[in-house]
């Protein structure tokens, strides 16, 4: 039997539309709570030029606002916390569809984050089991072993029954390689992190564009 264990960042959604989500929560919250306007465009604007650090400080600094510690903090918080306005790629509820019962999650991120977006998405019907990093404390995200350990203990296979499908070579693969699992990276066009693997032994086996396309990366059948 094959088991694919899906990432969720750029995986089954756009992470972007998390950020871009947030952003106008952000933008809303400095607006009603600061009088600060226009956060939102100019956090999307910093977004754009690749910036991926301090966002929020240089959104507040085009503006005039000074990025004070406090505030900061404050927009963080709201980030972090608000109900993300997300959706499923359509490739991925197909895919999740094809492995219904057979599939789960590992994800790494901040627990409340990411277990927003996982509710956001409708995944804990979907998705079982699923982990989250951000609750098994300091040390346990990826690339560290801990959570692949757990997917193998909780479904009882091993080596190339299992398949991790995610979109970062730099933490995502080395695990899940060493163990024995089949590997798939998820290319999408739209993704945000776009670093090569550091090494050889951090890139997948397979590269794919679409989840449409798992399927044939896959060395057994998902019906077996």
């Amino acid at each position: 039997m094959t088991f694919v264990v899906f990432d969720l960042d750029d995986t089954l959604y756009l992470e972007r539309d998390f950020v871009l989500s947030g952003y106008r929560a952000v933008g809303i919250y400095a607006r009603d709570q600061h009088g600060i306007e226009n956060l939102e465009p100019a956090c999307r604007t910093v977004f754009a030029s690749g910036e991926r650090r301090r966002v929020f400080d240089k959104a507040l600094l085009s503006l005039g606002a000074m990025p004070e510690r406090d505030l900061v903090q404050d927009l963080v918080r709201i980030y972090r916390d608000h109900t993300p306005a997300i959706a499923l790629q359509a490739d991925a509820d197909r895919a999740l569809r094809r492995f219904s019962g057979r599939c789960a999650l590992i994800s790494d991120g901040p627990a409340k984050t990411q277990a927003a977006k996982v509710a956001a998405l409708g995944l804990n019907e979907r998705l079982s089991p699923i982990v989250l990093t951000g609750t098994l404390g300091i040390g346990a995200g990826k690339p560290a072993p801990l959570a692949f350990e757990m997917l193998a203990d909780a479904t009882g296979l091993s080596g190339a029954d299992l398949v991790y499908v995610a979109d970062n070579p730099v933490k995502d693969f080395v695990s899940p390689r060493r163990m024995g699992w089949q590997t798939v990276m998820i290319a999408r066009k739209m993704r945000v992190h776009l670093s090569p693997p550091p090494t050889t032994d951090h890139a997948a086996a397979h590269r794919i564009t679409s989840l449409d396309m798992l399927d044939d990366c896959l060395t057994r059948d998902p019906k077996d």
